[in-house]
């Protein structure tokens, strides 16, 4: 027996979330078929996060435990790869300790957003990018994505039916940055509520837009009132790019 993590890329578009559902498809359900086929039996996964529909990932980290003793850990993302299908890809695989655990034992998660900003939506970009007709000032955004490092409490970017018993992160890392024609926002951090980098994000390009003063943003979140916050942007340009584990993300 051999306790595998596994990290995971996929496009999040015709997915209805990560986690298994009665109804629609999710990524949890074709990767555990995809092991299920493998193995010859079920498997079952545990995951860092749980994306939502439309969400995609280039650094999801699942692990399970397997019974093959025939295929070296090196080729365990490859074999997988044979049995997913084109919009799910297994990038790596190691063997890890018995007790790893992919959501329990992460110190760190990494989001980015992506935003395309042009006079033209086109139409490539609309799967993995969030379209706006306006340049937004990046010293704003850099200044709006500064007020929330540290430990707070995010219930004025939580979901209202977000269900965590403590709306308390720790935002290790926050900032915009250029990337070719998009703007891209980085975060890191412990962990996050149910939609908060997205409403992090509309916030965030809202009050740009609005070129408020980079205060709003440490106001709005000191309130814990979600009214005061924008919309939750779209789903389309976010990623889970990187789960950090023991000495991989330091503090």
């Amino acid at each position: 027996m051999r306790n595998i993590k596994l990290v995971l890329a996929y496009d999040g578009t015709d997915f209805d979330g990560w986690q298994r559902q009665p109804m629609g498809r999710t990524v949890q359900e074709v990767v555990e078929k995809a092991l299920a086929k493998m193995h010859k039996h079920p498997v079952h996964i545990h995951a860092a996060g749980r994306t939502d529909a439309g969400v995609h990932a280039t650094g999801q980290c699942i692990n399970f435990i397997t019974d093959i003793d025939s295929i070296p850990v090196e080729k365990i993302a490859v074999a997988c790869n044979s049995f997913l299908p084109r919009d799910v890809r297994a990038v790596s695989a190691d063997c890890v300790d018995e007790n790893f655990h992919a959501r329990y034992s992460a110190t760190a998660r990494e989001y980015r957003f992506y935003v395309f900003p042009s006079s033209v939506p086109y139409p490539h970009m609309r799967r993995f990018s969030l379209w706006i007709p306006w340049v937004p000032s990046l010293d704003l955004l850099n200044a709006y994505a500064m007020r929330i490092i540290g430990e707070n409490d995010f219930t004025s970017f939580a979901a209202p039916s977000d269900q965590s018993p403590s709306r308390i992160r720790h935002i290790f890392s926050s900032f915009w940055y250029t990337e070719g024609s998009l703007l891209v926002y980085k975060i890191i951090g412990s962990s996050f509520l149910w939609k908060m980098v997205r409403c992090l994000v509309g916030t965030m390009l809202e009050l740009a837009k609005k070129q408020a003063h980079p205060d709003m943003m440490k106001e709005i979140l000191l309130a814990r009132d979600r009214s005061l916050a924008a919309d939750t942007a779209p789903p389309q340009g976010l990623f889970l790019h990187r789960v950090y584990y023991g000495k991989e993300y330091k503090i």
